[in-house]
């Protein structure tokens, strides 16, 4: 859950709005694939209700997802193709986020491009520091202080998304 904080907790409500209208709630199937390693994804994904996988060739499993985890954002920064495939762990529901939308409303709304970058930006650091920390032995830090002013908001704003998306789908 931690990861959406930092996206939603830098992005405003009508950026949040503008996710829920432009992607799309999608179920996946028990051990369906929704990043191939290798191969270009068109989609960053939000990970809503079950459990994702992470595997990489030659390594194995490195990661167990859950609710509220961001796929598919490291290549949309550089446009490397994914470094791990993802697989569904029984049944889950992801919004499904268009590259090329994104990558619209960036050029069209530097504002949000900001944003957008900055809360990936927060994400990815976090990811590191956790890394580092596994290495070396250390539990996983605290929210950072930028974060932690704004993990009620981003609370409140997936809530709001949950929502939306369950009456899309209702």
């Amino acid at each position: 859950m931690r990861k959406i904080l930092y996206v939603l907790g830098q992005l405003d409500d009508l950026d949040v709005q503008w996710l829920s209208r432009v992607g799309r709630r999608r179920p996946v199937a028990d051990g369906e694939r929704i990043i191939s390693q290798g191969e270009a994804s068109p989609s960053l994904f939000i990970l809503i209700e079950g459990a994702l996988a992470v595997d990489v060739a030659g390594i194995g499993r490195v990661a167990v997802l859950q609710q509220g985890e961001i796929l598919g954002e490291m290549s949309f920064v550089d446009s490397a193709p994914p470094s791990a495939t993802v697989v569904a762990l029984g049944e889950a529901i992801v919004l499904e986020v268009p590259k090329a939308a994104l990558a619209r409303r960036i050029e069209d709304d530097s504002g949000f491009g900001f944003r957008f970058y900055k809360a990936i930006s927060l994400l990815l650091a976090d990811r590191l520091r956790g890394l580092e920390g596994k290495r070396s032995g250390e539990g996983e830090d605290e929210l950072d202080e930028m974060v932690l002013d704004t993990v009620s908001l981003a609370g409140d704003r997936f809530d709001r998304l949950l929502r939306r998306l369950a009456q899309a789908a209702g």
